[in-house]
Order: C-alpha cells, then structure tokens, then sequence
C-alpha cells in the first residue's frame, strides 16, 4: 500500500479535515486508502455498533457536508465526492482505530498504522508551533473586531465626489494615472474583483503596489508571476473581507471607488475621495493588519519550510 500511495501522489494529511474542533477523516478517504468500496467501511460500523460510539464516528449533517465541501480542492473532488448518494460518515482518530481492528486485510493494517503516524506527527507539529498559531489567533480576533466596525465607519465618511459618466473609459484611467502617480511610496488597491486591466494601469508606476483581491481566475497567478518577472513591483494578498474598492496612497489618503478597475467607465459611477481623518486612520488600520497578517504567515512558512 506505500507503494499505491506514493505512486499516486496520495497525502494522508490532506485527507484530515476538522469539524467541531475535532480532526476527522471521511469514509471515501478511507475506503480508498484501505482499497475497499466505501460501503464495506459503513458496514463494519453497522456490524459493530459498539465499536463505534458517536465520539468515535458519526454521519455528517447536511450543513456539515456543504461547508466540508467548500474546503476540499478540486482533485480531491474526483474521488466521487460530488455524486455521492448518501451524507459521509466521518471517522475520528479513535474510529479509524477501531476500524482498523474489524478490516485485517494486511493492506488495511499498512494504511492504518500510515494513518495513526500522520495523527501523531500532526499533534507534535501543532504542538511544537503552538506559539505561531497563538499569535495568528490573535490576529484573525482582532480582524474580526475591526470587521464589526466597518458600517459605522462609513457612516462618519465626509467625501469629496467625482461623477464618471458611461463610455469615458479613456478618460477615467487617464484621471486614475494622475492621481496615482503621485504616490512617493506605495499603493494598495482592494478590489475584489480585479483583473488584468490593473496590471495595464500599474505597470508604469514607480512604487510598490499591493493588491487585495479574493482568490479569481480574472487574475491569475501565473499572470502576476509573469507580470513581476518584467515589472517586479507587485504583491497580492488574497482576502475576501471587503465589498467594496479602494486606493489607499502612502496609507495616508484614500479613494473610494463605485465601480471595479476592469469595469470603469462601463456604467455610471463615481470615485470618492475620503476626508474624515479619523475614519481614514481606522480604515487604513483595518487594510494594515491585513497585509502585517499576510506578511506573517508568509515569513513562517519560509522558516517551517
């Protein structure tokens, strides 16, 4: 079975999920590390109901399965997850152990002991890195305070107003160059859903530029390499906090924008410079933390790796 799981690029640590707090495998997963159909492994529970308490194995609800779902990669989606006809069954750590008592196959004793040697080392690498993620809790918490006061910032915003009409694409990006070349240092863009039409804006400007941006095939990220390969100038942060768009230039001023860069000039919108200084800072505050989280986690997985 090492062999079959080498070969086929499988890693077990991908396949352990949490849910409740607690680290799970699916029955797919294990049915298919075992090389038996998933129902064999749903028998052995139905077999053996003693063997495996609800603590040990349970079947997912409906909620449970669609927000599991949304966290599985694409290629672990072509283990038949998406046509299942029945909600998973999911196996704690302590359930594969009992299952691993019921199928004695010489295979299925191979991938449990792989298994339980993944758990371990799972424990010892969260328990050796126990401060890193202390401090990212810590980040993500106050993220989350700053989140709650986003409405009632944009509520104090005094602004200064510009109308861009339909069809003046040309002079819009002409009017963002000028403000943006203004900029002595640097400029962050958040807009959700920026595509290649901001790599034509930036390339030109020169500061570093940050862009905040959900993870979007508008913007690729064999894109971005190619583009710092010329240009060099570029980091992007994938973050899908903010609704709307903004120019944040030397984090000092800021532009609010009514339409996305890639649609500017397409429909009626307006670019709105910010002016209460207090709503400025706490939003600049809110971006900060963002890219200092970024920032971060990065420099720890180049140290871990």
């Amino acid at each position: 079975m090492q062999e079959i799981i080498e070969k086929d690029d499988i890693k077990i640590e991908e396949m352990i999920y949490e849910i409740m707090g607690v680290q799970v495998m699916l029955d797919s997963d294990l049915a298919l590390l075992y090389e038996v159909e998933t129902k064999r492994i749903n028998e052995a529970v139905r077999n053996n109901p003693k063997k495996f308490p609800d603590r040990f194995s349970w079947v997912l609800a409906k909620d449970e399965w669609l927000n599991l779902r949304s966290k599985i990669s694409t290629s672990s989606l072509d283990n038949n997850y998406g046509g299942r006809r029945y909600l998973p069954r999911v196996f704690t750590e302590s359930g594969i152990y009992m299952l691993s008592t019921i199928l004695k196959s010489e295979i299925a004793i191979n991938a449990s002991v792989r298994i339980m040697d993944t758990f371990t080392n799972m424990r010892n690498y969260i328990n050796d890195n126990k401060n890193i993620y202390k401090a990212l809790n810590n980040i993500n918490s106050k993220l989350i305070e700053h989140d709650e006061k986003f409405n009632y910032l944009f509520s104090k915003f005094d602004k200064k107003e510009q109308l861009i009409e339909k069809n003046t694409e040309y002079d819009t990006y002409s009017d963002m160059i000028k403000i943006l070349s203004d900029v002595k240092e640097e400029i962050i863009i958040v807009d959700s859903y920026a595509d290649i039409k901001l790599l034509d804006l930036i390339r030109n400007i020169n500061c570093k530029v940050i862009l905040i941006t959900k993870e979007s095939p508008r913007l690729s990220n064999i894109e971005i390499e190619k583009y710092n390969k010329q240009y060099g100038n570029l980091v992007v942060i994938r973050n899908n906090s903010f609704h709307d768009r903004y120019f944040v230039l030397d984090r000092k001023e800021i532009y609010l924008l009514g339409s996305s860069i890639n649609n500017i000039g397409e429909k009626i919108s307006m670019i709105i410079k910010l002016e209460d200084r207090n709503s400025i800072n706490a939003l600049i505050g809110i971006i900060t933390e963002i890219i200092n989280k970024y920032f971060f986690f990065t420099y720890i997985l180049v140290v871990i790796m």
